[in-house]
């Protein structure tokens, strides 16, 4: 049954961040509907439960319930790993505080000790930085430093910390949940999940710590704000079950509370939701932008709309028990109207800053808390073979004024103090981003930021050079499969030479540059392969990108691979019936080609290559079977960029 809607007067909303999104700076959802909300007179506030959960959990007094979790378990059931933490529960327990603090910015002088690898106790995670030995020593001389340079004090503790942390939470999967982690949080119970069943059978089963801990905040949470209204928003299907579970917790104590499910994994995956059971949770689940169906919402809560004029929303039918959607058509809120997100509400000083020390980019997303601000809706390119740009997300471009966005940024750093932005565009138009950086340098506003761009030609050495002056310290754009042939199946726009004279004149102007990479593209052959790890390398070799990641190519039911696959030479797998979550689909590609098995030297020659290792190596030699030669010239890209 539905909650009963709330009286005419006034309605505070309160937006929460499932478990888990990320560590090392809030999730930018709740800030932006926060904001929204606020500009057109709403009580709104906002809460990160994901945060609040993993602090709860490593502390000492979540060490403590993790070791009765862990003592109970008969001992033939206690990994070598949970054993170990039972063995040296004192030092892990006197230690956690202290690493959180350092990790948070809070006590930096504790670095010292970090560094010095007698403070933390070192598990099988530290294994990794033991096995990089100098090979010219016969001692094996410091493995740190040889493997990622002359790291500073600050950076190696950084760096060690991060390992602390991913071995307790290897510690609390083995001891406490086995769906646990940071990011990847029980996601197989979700991410095209045709059916509610594994997710309804985790959500009936008892309670594990992590689940008492969130229900807990949860509570802790409507206790301070008193909420009518309470949006979930769940980014991705990390965050689902964590989402459902605040959920349970709030109808259990609380049935009148409303409850609403929106967020990126809604948008993608429950399209074509008919599961009766998902509102046993949520009284409402939006698709798209939040911001009109949200208004809408609130109206009807407030008796000022029939529920028959709601907006991308799904419900359950009271008379039939089954879902409907609703979609009286109104234009979205333009983007030049969606206000300036806040933080106001949410921990800044709490957040973790990590370190990846194997990619530049991930490197650069974790180190820092980054105020995360859109310079315009949707893709202006939307045309790529792979990406889903059916959805309103892609499809529907929106810009704003320089002027206003720049007021934004002033007014986001007067609320938080930090001058870092991440842009997360799809792809920021090259024409948007120079007005906004000659709107930040006529203002004088000293930012550093970085996005996602498309490697195209309007990049010129001069415009590269402008956006680096104002504050411009990285981007990332899709290079993908370094093919010619494949660029134009996959509608890119873009050509390898392209590339390779953008990411160059980037790099001169002093911005890192990181590169999206795929494989297992339809009709990609190994010879594709092969080619495209040729390009990479010289691409490394000449100095155009510092910073990459493979992805394996996956097929959505919203790309056009997806919609139109005979297009592409592929066939696709037929699709099980589905009343829940709808994303991923397979398909058979002609080629035949074992992907995964190539993906494996891919990655090899990649990290090697991010260490500027390896760069003068024939490409076939990362490969573990006999592959043929690379058809492209040795020289390519230096020729490209001499003509």
């Amino acid at each position: 049954m539905s909650a009963a809607p709330p009286s005419a007067h006034p309605i505070r909303v309160l937006s929460v961040i499932p478990p888990m999104t990320q560590l090392n700076t809030p999730y930018p959802s709740t800030a932006y509907l926060t904001g929204f909300l606020r500009s057109r007179g709403v009580d709104a506030v906002q809460e990160d439960l994901a945060l609040k959960l993993v602090l709860r959990l490593l502390s000492p007094a979540g060490l403590d319930d993790i070791r009765a979790r862990a003592e109970a378990l008969p001992k033939k059931r206690r990994t070598p790993l949970v054993q170990g933490f039972l063995d040296h529960f004192a030092r892990y327990r006197y230690t956690v505080d202290p690493t959180i603090a350092f990790l948070q910015g809070r006590d930096p002088t504790i670095a010292h000790r970090i560094a010095s690898r007698t403070f933390l106790p070192e598990g099988p995670r530290f294994d990794a930085v033991d096995a990089y030995v100098d090979p010219d020593d016969p001692e094996g001389g410091d493995p740190l430093a040889w493997a990622f340079g002359a790291l500073g004090l600050a950076d190696r503790a950084r760096h060690l910390a991060t390992l602390y942390l991913n071995e307790l939470a290897d510690i609390l999967r083995d001891a406490v949940d086995a769906r646990f982690e940071f990011v990847r949080y029980a996601e197989t119970l979700a991410m095209s999940q045709p059916t509610f069943e594994p997710l309804a059978a985790a959500l009936a089963a008892a309670p594990t710590l992590v689940d008492a801990y969130l229900k807990d905040l949860t509570l802790e949470a409507l206790s301070r704000h008193s909420p009518q209204v309470v949006l979930v928003s769940t980014p991705f299907p990390g965050s689902v079950y964590g989402a459902f579970r605040i959920a349970q917790a709030i109808k259990a104590a609380h049935p009148e509370i409303v409850t609403v499910l929106g967020g990126g994994f809604v948008n993608t995956e429950l399209r074509e939701l008919a599961e009766p059971r998902v509102f046993d949770h949520f009284d409402y689940v939006t698709l798209d932008d939040g911001e009109r169906p949200l208004l809408a919402l609130l109206e009807h809560l407030q008796g000022r709309r029939g529920r028959s004029r709601l907006v991308r929303t799904f419900v359950r039918d009271a008379d039939t028990g089954q879902v409907r959607y609703i979609n009286l058509a109104e234009p979205d809120v333009p983007f030049a109207e969606v206000g300036t997100p806040t933080w106001d509400g949410l921990p800044l000083d709490g957040y973790l800053s990590v370190l990846d020390m194997l990619n530049p980019m991930h490197r650069l997303w974790s180190d820092g808390r980054w105020n995360k601000l859109t310079v315009a809706h949707g893709c202006y390119w939307k045309k790529c073979s792979f990406c889903d740009v059916s959805l309103d997300y892609i499809g529907r471009y929106d810009g704003a004024a320089a002027g206003l966005l720049v007021d934004r940024i002033e007014a986001i750093i007067a609320e938080t103090g930090q001058t870092g932005f991440h842009f997360v565009d799809e792809a920021a138009p090259p024409k948007a981003l120079r007005a906004l950086a000659e709107e930040l340098l006529r203002r004088g506003l000293a930012i550093s930021w970085w996005g996602n761009i498309r490697f195209e030609k309007s990049f010129s050495p001069e415009l590269c050079q402008l956006l680096a002056d104002s504050g411009c310290i990285a981007v990332s754009g899709g290079l993908e499969v370094a093919s010619d042939r494949l660029l134009q199946l996959m509608k890119k726009g873009v050509s390898v030479e392209q590339v390779a004279r953008v990411t160059h004149a980037f790099t001169a102007a002093g911005v890192l540059v990181h590169a999206y990479l795929m494989y297992g593209f339809p009709t990609q052959t190994v010879h594709d392969t092969v080619d495209a790890l040729e390009y990479v390398r010289q691409l490394f070799e000449a100095g155009c990108i510092q910073s990459g990641f493979f992805h394996r190519f996956a097929c959505t039911v919203h790309s056009p691979v997806g919609r139109n696959p005979e297009e592409f030479g592929v066939t696709l797998v037929a699709l099980p019936e589905i009343t829940f979550a709808k994303n991923d689909v397979g398909f058979i590609d002609p080629t035949g080609v074992d992907h995964d098995r190539l993906g494996k030297a891919l990655n090899k020659a990649l990290y090697n290559y991010m260490h500027g290792i390896g760069l003068d190596t024939d490409v076939r030699a990362w490969f573990e079977d006999k592959v043929p030669r690379p058809r492209v010239a040795r020289h390519f890209i230096a020729r490209a960029l001499g003509a």
